[in-house]
């Protein structure tokens, strides 16, 4: 899908590679109508470049950092060295996700009976309110026509632009799973776990799924699906907290919820998102590194 105008400085663009020099490397913007852009030979590696066509070569398609633009002289530094592999696999996911996006409203506008200048004026409306025409078309999916109406686009084409996304997009999901450990000696403690298993499995979010599972004595498997990881974690902690609630209500013990070192809260000693080891948020309560466990167990008795 081609943009209008020229990139901003700090932009990734997709590029392809066209003739490739001594000094550097000149690229077509695949994005920005084919304009042209330079690579000098110092920003194409870090360190010292011996043959540049170690590095690029003609017909290859790249992900570079915009350095400067000079509209009037219609001229594009770019930088190849200052893209990191994460940057690169997610602008070429973005410029893939575009080049069908391309597709599904040209096929919107045949339908609707879209003259080229209409087609034109669309693409730049969906830019300038949603960044892109993919993200046009998700929004449209998870929101509904009202997300395109508001802004001003006909119902004739917002209905085809969300049947269109209803029919290609699938909404994302993830799923994580905690462990949870319960214990309740009372005699009749079997009837406080499995009240604590209810409550917990019945915590649930708008388009999320909470699933309990007994894996052995005293550990029980909590399985979230939901749309992304935050909503996921949130609703993880809340149904352990449930359950949690319930079996030291009663006096029992359970095993806690984790943070780790990057923010998230986890039931696992290892973080399923970064990999670090995940610490207990606070000290169990009752226990011996429980500031105010001496109180707490002096108020139980009571």
């Amino acid at each position: 899908m081609e943009r209008t105008g020229w990139p901003e400085t700090s932009d990734l663009v997709v590029c392809s590679v066209k003739r490739v020099t001594d000094f550097g490397a000149f690229v077509e913007l695949d994005e920005y109508g084919h304009k042209e852009g330079l690579i000098h030979i110092s920003d194409v590696a870090s360190g010292w470049v011996k043959y540049i066509r170690d590095h690029v070569r003609e017909g290859q398609k790249i992900v570079c950092k915009v350095l400067y633009v000079d509209t009037a002289k219609h001229h594009i530094d770019l930088s190849l060295k200052d893209v990191n592999e994460h940057q690169r696999r997610e602008k070429i996911q973005e410029w893939k996700n575009e080049q069908k996006a391309e597709k599904w409203i040209q096929y919107v506008a045949k339908t609707t009976k879209q003259s080229p200048d209409d087609l034109t004026i669309l693409i730049g409306l969906l830019y300038e309110k949603f960044g892109s025409v993919y993200s046009a078309f998700e929004k449209s999916r998870f929101d509904g026509t009202a997300v395109l109406t508001k802004i001003g686009i006909a119902r004739e084409i917002a209905d085809a632009i969300t049947k269109v996304a209803n029919e290609n997009l699938k909404k994302p999901q993830v799923d994580i799973s905690g462990y949870v450990d319960l214990t309740c000696f009372l005699p009749d403690g079997i009837q406080y776990i499995k009240k604590a298993l209810i409550e917990a499995n019945e915590v649930d979010g708008e388009e999320v799924k909470v699933d309990i599972s007994y894996i052995g004595a005293p550990r029980y498997r909590i399985h979230v699906i939901a749309p992304d990881y935050k909503k996921a974690e949130g609703i993880l902690k809340k149904s352990a907290q449930s359950a949690i609630k319930i079996i030291e209500k009663a006096g029992g013990s359970v095993s806690k919820i984790r943070k780790c070192q990057c923010g998230r809260y986890t039931l696992k000693e290892v973080c399923p998102v970064c990999g670090s080891l995940a610490k207990y948020s606070r000290p169990a309560r009752f226990s011996l590194e429980d500031r105010y466990g001496k109180y707490r167990r002096m108020t139980r008795k009571a």
